[in-house]
């Protein structure tokens, strides 16, 4: 299969992560949202990923035209279905993720792979929703997509073994980053583990062992994290990592994941991290901590 032109549904960090990312490569990529102001936001978002890297002598300004370029605004999926792949990047919510694979059933040939950016999700599920489960399949992008150079590829039950080995192909020949194959679990493996240290993080918090700054330099400084566990859930949404934390306590019933009374306040208060300005930190329109 040759990989050209790539459908992402949903513009929110990931998507915007994704697309900008597939689109630097050189494929054409269509960005999906559900309204025209959503897609004209996640579209402008990319513009200013693109001028901070351009501020920094990163790539110039006949790049950023090129890869800007190389983005289409969509708002129907009927416009998919000329896309050699879609891939989904919407809110961890499995009745939504459910319906976009039904209606991607519909308008998608049978032979396009239908994956999903899940970070906890069951994708046996996600693939009970359309006529052709074995060409669904996980394909989690760890934020920031343009630095890290992972994807973990998960098979749902029904997955394919060609499903499985073009998505492979495609992460590794094409996107140039390191494919690891993963078999169905809650929170797969890096979800599984980063959630467990937000978590222990949230509970030092919770028991006034250090500050939110302190937590994270100890982690950031002493053990080289890009960013420490308290700014990492800022920017994965402490919705989206509440939402992680719960499933996974569900699932295997371990205390581990039981969440921390911290950040089931914070989601209450609508202090989501990055998205909404403020949570652990605060942070201006552009994402940066300020």
């Amino acid at each position: 299969m040759n990989f050209k032109k790539i459908g992402v549904i949903g513009g929110g960090t990931m998507g915007q992560g994704i697309a900008e990312m597939l689109a630097a490569k050189g494929l054409d990529v269509m960005l999906v949202e559900k309204t025209p102001e959503k897609l004209e936001y996640s579209y402008d978002m990319i513009g200013t990923s693109l001028d901070k890297q351009l501020e920094k002598w990163g790539i110039t300004l006949a790049e950023k035209k090129l890869i800007l370029g190389r983005i289409q605004k969509v708002t129907h999926f009927a416009e998919l279905s000329g896309c050699d792949m879609v891939i989904e990047t919407i809110t961890e919510d499995l009745e939504a993720k459910r319906q976009v694979f039904a209606q991607l059933d519909q308008v998608c040939p049978s032979h396009i792979i239908l994956a999903s950016n899940t970070s906890s999700l069951s994708l046996t599920e996600l693939a009970s929703s359309t006529m052709y489960p074995e060409r669904v399949i996980g394909m989690h992008f760890i934020h920031p997509v343009s630095k890290v150079d992972l994807v973990e590829i998960i098979r749902g039950l029904k997955t394919s073994d060609n499903t499985f080995n073009e998505t492979k192909r495609f992460v590794e020949e094409i996107v140039e980053k390191k494919g690891i194959m993963v078999f169905e679990s809650p929170g797969f493996v890096s979800s599984r583990m980063i959630c467990l240290l937000i978590n222990e993080a949230l509970h030092l918090l919770q028991e006034g062992v250090a500050s939110p700054e302190d937590i994270d330099d100890a982690m950031r400084i002493g053990y080289s994290f890009q960013h420490g566990p308290l700014e990492m859930a800022d920017r994965f949404g402490l919705d989206s990592v509440l939402a992680a934390l719960e499933r996974m306590f569900r699932e295997f019933g371990e205390l581990k994941y039981r969440p921390s009374i911290v950040i089931k306040k914070m989601v209450r208060a609508g202090q989501l991290g990055v998205k909404t300005g403020e949570g652990f930190f605060k942070y201006d329109k552009d994402g940066d901590r300020i």
